[in-house]
């Protein structure tokens, strides 16, 4: 085991379970911020095989009966924000 390896475990040993816990939850978010940072394309950022939430949301649009447009339609927001007519 490399030195500080075992100078990492050696220190670890002396703290509280608390501790030890924080140090844990530490070491989890490196590890996951490090695979965040692999999964990610260096071209553009972006991973062209993954769909858009419109798109994956297609089917849903306009498939509930309501009013069309909340923002334009006042009777529907009463109440919600201050509105001049």
């Amino acid at each position: 085991m490399p030195p500080i390896q075992q100078q990492v475990l050696r220190m670890l040993q002396t703290l509280s379970p608390e501790e030890q816990q924080e140090v844990l939850d530490f070491v989890e978010f490196l590890e996951a911020k490090r695979q965040r940072s692999q999964s990610v394309t260096p071209s553009a950022g972006l991973d062209p095989e993954k769909t858009s939430v419109l798109t994956a949301a297609g089917e849903f649009i306009g498939c509930a009966e309501g009013p069309t447009d909340l923002s334009i339609n006042h009777s529907y927001m009463e109440g919600y924000a201050y509105l001049s007519r």
